[in-house]
């Protein structure tokens, strides 16, 4: 498994247990998917800067 597949499903797994939390907080689902839009959104920018390849000087 690559760096950015863990990245990514860590954030996946953080956005489900942080929303079934908030469906048993009786928060609305739409709030709970914009919610997890944004908690996978930020796992993408995170794990794509994470593990983008430096370039080397020429």
């Amino acid at each position: 498994m690559s760096a950015f597949s863990a990245y990514l499903l860590g954030s996946i797994v953080l956005a489900l247990a942080i929303g079934m939390g908030l469906y048993r907080l009786s928060v609305p689902p739409l709030w709970i998917g914009v919610g997890a839009l944004i908690i996978v959104g930020f796992g993408l920018m995170g794990g794509a800067a994470k593990t983008k390849h430096k370039d080397s000087p020429q």
